[in-house]
């Protein structure tokens, strides 16, 4: 849960949402809407209310796999924009999967912008930074898991690996894809089967895609 600093909150915006919302929550402060514009980064959505908040308190990966909750994780290597991460988020909370792993350089921070593509799913998942990507492998490889990196260049169709709720799916840069060393760690590379009308497919869109073929099989 995440601790509330307080709630800023116009005038208009208090009316139209009702003070039952409101009620049991310390710190609501009525202010201007210029005021909240200059918290916020530039074009953000705030439809008149704001919420100042500690980060979640995230487990490391050491702990997380020592609860044994045996689900599907994801490690992203090097996939650097705030949107693609708050929608694998999303598809992982939509598809069960236990966690998601990113480094703590190249990869963002949580933000707004990543909490707002995340629809709720950032309270939801854990956000897990790693210092090195191949040792979080390395390290959920020991766990039990197999690691099964995303490649459009792989010879074998993910439905045709045997996945199962021990699985960890390494996903690729934005363009770039898996670089050379995270792909040689990797049990063995996947892909997702196309027309060929298209070269690949967005990373989150690529990861939601692999997240429901794992779950259609361990719901089967």
């Amino acid at each position: 849960m995440r601790k509330i600093k307080r709630v800023l909150v116009t005038k208009n915006a208090r009316e139209e949402i009702g003070e039952k919302v409101f009620a049991g929550l310390k710190n609501v402060v009525t202010t201007e809407g210029q005021k909240l514009e200059s918290m916020l980064p530039p074009n953000s959505v705030h439809q008149g209310i704001v919420v100042e908040a500690e980060p979640l308190s995230q487990p490391s990966l050491s702990d997380w796999l020592a609860e044994g909750l045996n689900k599907p994780v994801l490690l992203l290597d090097q996939v650097t924009d705030p949107h693609n991460v708050g929608a694998i988020l999303r598809s992982a909370a939509a598809f069960d999967a236990g966690c998601v792993i990113l480094t703590d350089r190249n990869a963002p921070t949580e933000s707004g912008v990543m909490a707002k593509s995340a629809s709720g799913a950032l309270e939801i998942v854990p956000l897990i930074t790693v210092t090195n990507l191949v040792q979080a492998m390395e390290t959920v490889k020991k766990a039990g898991y197999w690691t099964a990196g995303l490649d459009g260049e792989a010879k074998q169709n993910i439905a045709d690996a045997k996945l199962d709720a021990k699985t960890a799916l390494i996903c690729g840069a934005e363009g770039k894809g898996l670089r050379r060393l995270t792909a040689e760690h990797c049990d063995f590379l996947v892909k997702l089967p196309m027309s060929g009308k298209m070269e690949s497919l967005n990373v989150s869109n690529a990861a939601a895609i692999a997240l429901y073929d794992l779950y259609r099989r361990l719901a089967a």
